[in-house]
């Protein structure tokens, strides 16, 4: 089980990882050990997310979100097995977590007076390049 907050917490069966072979240093032990990390996460089926979460989820996790729905974390940054296992499952936990948070919703406001005159001077400014951009009239001599 991983423990997200006080209130939710992942089931063991919404979780799978797997052991690939690391890219990288380390000499041998590349060759014989897997310690590459693959953690998937079951997040459309989960029963302990609401609706409103799985949707941020999805957009917070980009590319690791896969088409049925699950999020994939690959970790392969020390040489240790377990040591990749903890930091994936961290970053899972860090990833729910801020997909927890609903996002504070914007409060319209109205462009300063400075703001609405600098605008308006800059499209003066631009209007006035674009008409010299005119044809020109051949000198009658």
């Amino acid at each position: 089980m991983l423990r997200i907050t006080d209130t939710i917490a992942l089931q063991d069966w919404e979780l799978t990882e797997s052991f690939t072979r690391s890219s990288g240093p380390g000499g041998q032990n590349v060759n014989k050990v897997s310690t590459a990390v693959e953690l998937r996460f079951e997040a459309a089926r989960s029963p302990h997310l609401p609706d409103a979460v799985k949707a941020r989820l999805e957009r917070l996790a980009g590319r690791r979100w896969t088409q049925d729905g699950a999020i994939v974390i690959r970790v392969e940054d020390t040489r240790s097995q377990a040591r990749n296992r903890e930091i994936a499952r961290d970053r899972l936990a860090e990833l729910v977590r801020k997909a927890l948070i609903p996002p504070r919703r914007r409060i319209a406001t109205r462009p300063t007076l400075g703001s609405q005159r600098r605008r308006l001077a800059a499209k003066t400014r631009r209007g006035a390049v674009k008409a010299l951009r005119g044809s020109v009239e051949p000198d009658a001599e």
